[in-house]
């Protein structure tokens, strides 16, 4: 793909389990993000571990597009077109943080794009 630009070391990403069991798709914390992963891409509570897999395995196919550093490290932003289990797609855009000058990505929030 032309112009792609790939997140800095993708392969090594930290994708915390806790931005999904306790916020993204967890109803009693984010009920709306939890609504929407369960609708658009039949993502929940039972099968995160399945949507962080889905993230690791697209993280390379879509384009990294930089964003400012607001004093916490150099972030990114990657909207990606994924399948889920319900094989339904959708763009989920997920939001990258390099922070304590690690030269390792961490995802800081992932939600169903419009």
């Amino acid at each position: 793909m032309k112009g792609l630009f790939i997140l800095p070391n993708a392969d090594k990403a930290v994708i915390p389990s806790e931005k999904f069991t306790e916020y993204s798709l967890n109803p009693l914390k984010q009920k709306d993000k939890a609504i929407a992963f369960e609708r658009a891409l039949g993502y929940n509570m039972s099968n995160y571990q399945k949507l962080i897999d889905n993230i690791r395995a697209n993280i390379t196919k879509f384009t990294a597009t930089p964003k400012p550093d607001i004093g916490y490290g150099q972030r990114y932003q990657i909207i990606m077109e994924l399948v889920g289990e319900n094989a339904k797609s959708a763009k989920v855009l997920t939001a990258w943080i390099f922070s304590d000058n690690k030269n390792i990505p961490t995802l800081t929030s992932a939600y169903i794009d419009k």
